[in-house]
């Protein structure tokens, strides 16, 4: 499919052309944010390092970074079509494909859909499909910010979103002003965004991914617990598992971390 045609289909899906920036040259790789987040939030740590040996591509989906919001519901597949725009306008054949929390989600349903196109998969506090838990959490969120009550949403997010350790070694008097900045940082489009996770599914393409594979679970995750992971390492035919000692939020709490398993995969499976 060609980027006009891309371009035909996100228009119909009244989805707009995702803000897009462009690091570095080499073998690509395309970038998938996690709902209510942003490149610059979930990759500004890792892009640089990523960017040394390959053509980084960092779309921001709909209502997140300048990207304007959606005038219809998001979906998994239309995500997928504008981060495979995003990819074709920086004259990206192929690429490896980084996921993150929603991304993960968005990443399994590209390979899924484009084989040809994607060399490899990194999967970072991940899931196939919600579970009871991760639903509930789903339903705060979207109430607290129906509700407009930024103040309880970015204490929800701090609680659920990074590990106890982290959480409990910020200091008093600095905590009200972390807040706040949590609840500043609420993209236009988180609900649409977590909406999406609510209701994608990708149990039954797990069996069909050929690409190397890196999933990597955050153990004190209790917004997508690691089990989810476990879950998808172990139904992507040869995925290899790796584990982070944070919350959901590795990029925030163990950034080098993060970014070594990254690339040493990458280095390792030539991607």
């Amino acid at each position: 499919m060609t980027l006009v045609s891309y371009g035909n289909l996100l228009a119909m899906t009244q989805i707009p052309a995702f803000a897009t920036t462009v690091h570095g040259s080499g073998p690509g790789i395309l970038l998938a944010h996690g709902a209510g987040g942003s490149i610059e939030g979930n990759y500004t740590p890792v892009i640089p390092a990523l960017a040394e040996h390959h053509t980084v591509v960092a779309p921001d989906y709909p209502g997140s970074g300048a990207t304007p919001r959606a005038t219809g519901p998001l979906t998994l597949d239309g995500l997928v079509d504008g981060i495979v725009a995003a990819a074709d306008a920086a004259g990206l054949d192929t690429f490896t494909l980084l996921g993150y929390s929603l991304g993960t989600l968005v990443s399994v349903r590209t390979a899924a859909r484009y084989p040809d196109r994607v060399r490899g998969l990194v999967l970072t506090a991940g899931l196939a499909k919600p579970d009871n838990r991760t639903l509930a959490s789903l339903y705060l969120w979207q109430k607290l910010l129906a509700e407009g009550d930024y103040e309880a949403f970015a204490r929800f997010v701090a609680l659920s979103g990074f590990g106890e350790d982290f959480y409990n070694a910020i200091p008093a008097e600095h905590l009200p002003a972390f807040l706040d900045l949590l609840a500043a940082g609420v993209p236009a489009g988180a609900a649409e965004q977590a909406a999406v996770v609510a209701t994608a599914d990708n149990t039954a393409h797990l069996a069909g991914i050929s690409v190397p594979t890196l999933v990597i679970a955050t153990l004190q995750d209790t917004l997508v617990s690691p089990a989810n992971s476990r879950f998808l390492a172990d139904g992507i035919p040869g995925a290899e598992y790796a584990e982070i000692d944070t919350g959901h939020i590795p990029m925030a709490e163990k950034p080098r971390e993060w970014e070594k398993l990254i690339l040493d995969f990458l280095a390792r499976k030539e991607l």
